[in-house]
């Protein structure tokens, strides 16, 4: 065969190889798809599930899943209200996900397609329940509260054995900021749960809305903010693990995350966290469905897969925050079960408070409060 006619062979080959190879590797996923019988997207919280959660779902489903993230309610709300969010499923906090139904932006949904139900724990989720305003909108994944978490010897290092770790005031006290600026402090990036709790360290109820309680938990904030590292809801999980911040105002889990990655790292930085002694908000997180979700079976799917007791167990001993699920409690890591700030006392109990669902006017007194805040003036 001539040279010429064996390189034009060879052409047409390999051609026709990378139109083979283009054509399958575009119809495999088409195929998985169509074969698993569709997808599902999921829009949850930074590091809120167990690592192997949604591969294990998918290897039993054969169902391809989506996840993002988001790390504030506001993002997930803006998402939400804007319409035709993509997504599947979402795991709002009560008190949004209630704003957001009256929104029309989620859809009720129906518990008697989810067998694993019957694993929740009824006080919590009427708890949740009550906050929305419905039996319907979904079903609590994990609640939990806001507190501070602190580095020990750090602490201590700067403010002596007397530190005040029972209070908000460790934090909210400008003489003690101060002396914590060098090792650095931090505070969630979460308006709805910060300025309620300021408020109940100044003696104001934590369900107030009076605008003048506001404005003083705002003007509170503003005196510490000149020795706040950043203000963030995820930054401070490794920063505080790592020795980069000794003290943050952060939602449980996330504190005790913390604690588990110094205490894995062995880099000698021991974490603690606490549930101030002037009380503090109590939050759910509820798995809901969008109005605009596409993917409807698959939701509900996951939703049941989420809910049986070991899948629960799992992911609450990989996150560290209380769980929804009563029955997943046997399985569940005796030192979570035990920790007041995961699963708090009856004692801590009497001075929890639960957010009122905030009208549009109180709203807007929150955004400015806060936007003052954060900007520094």
């Amino acid at each position: 065969m001539k040279r010429s006619n064996l390189f034009l062979l060879i052409g047409v080959i390999a051609a026709a190889v990378v139109i083979f190879l283009n054509f399958d590797s575009s119809n495999i996923k088409t195929s998985q798809l169509s074969e698993a019988g569709g997808e599902l997207k999921i829009y949850n919280w930074s590091d809120y599930i167990a690592e192997d959660t949604i591969s294990n779902f998918e290897a039993e489903t054969g169902i391809i899943v989506t996840y993002d993230m988001y790390d504030s309610n506001e993002v997930l709300e803006a998402k939400m209200l804007a319409g035709s969010s993509g997504y599947d499923l979402v795991v709002p906090t009560a008190d949004f996900l209630a704003r957001g139904r009256e929104a029309g932006a989620y859809q009720d949904m129906d518990l008697s397609r989810i067998q694993n139900a019957s694993n929740q724990d009824p006080e919590i989720q009427a708890q949740a329940d009550r906050m929305v305003g419905s039996n319907s909108a979904g079903l609590v994944y994990m609640w939990g509260s806001t507190g501070i978490a602190y580095n020990e010897d750090m602490v201590a290092e700067r403010l002596g054995d007397d530190a005040p770790t029972d209070s908000w005031s460790l934090i909210l006290d400008p003489a003690n900021a101060a002396k914590l600026e060098d090792c650095g402090i931090a505070i969630l990036d979460a308006p709805t749960d910060v300025l309620p709790n300021v408020m109940t360290y100044l003696g104001y109820p934590g369900t107030s809305m009076e605008k003048s309680h506001f404005e003083a938990a705002g003007d509170a904030l503003s005196a510490i903010r000149p020795y706040l590292r950043y203000i963030n809801s995820s930054q401070s999980i490794n920063d505080i693990a790592n020795g980069d911040i000794c003290a943050a105002i952060m939602w449980s889990g996330d504190a005790f995350q913390a604690a588990y990655r110094a205490e894995e790292a062995e880099n000698g930085h021991v974490i603690d966290y606490y549930i101030p002694n002037e009380g503090t908000n109590l939050w759910f997180d509820v798995m809901a469905i969008p109005a605009d979700a596409k993917n409807v079976d698959n939701a509900y799917k996951f939703v049941d897969y989420m809910m049986r007791a070991d899948v629960a167990a799992a992911n609450v001993n990989y996150v560290w925050y209380a769980s929804g699920n009563e029955a997943a409690r046997p399985d569940i890591d005796p030192e979570i079960l035990s920790h007041p700030g995961i699963y708090p006392t009856e004692k801590a109990k009497e001075k929890l408070f639960v957010t009122p669902v905030y009208d549009a006017q109180t709203d807007r007194i929150v955004t400015r409060v806060w936007n003052r805040f954060s900007a520094g003036n």
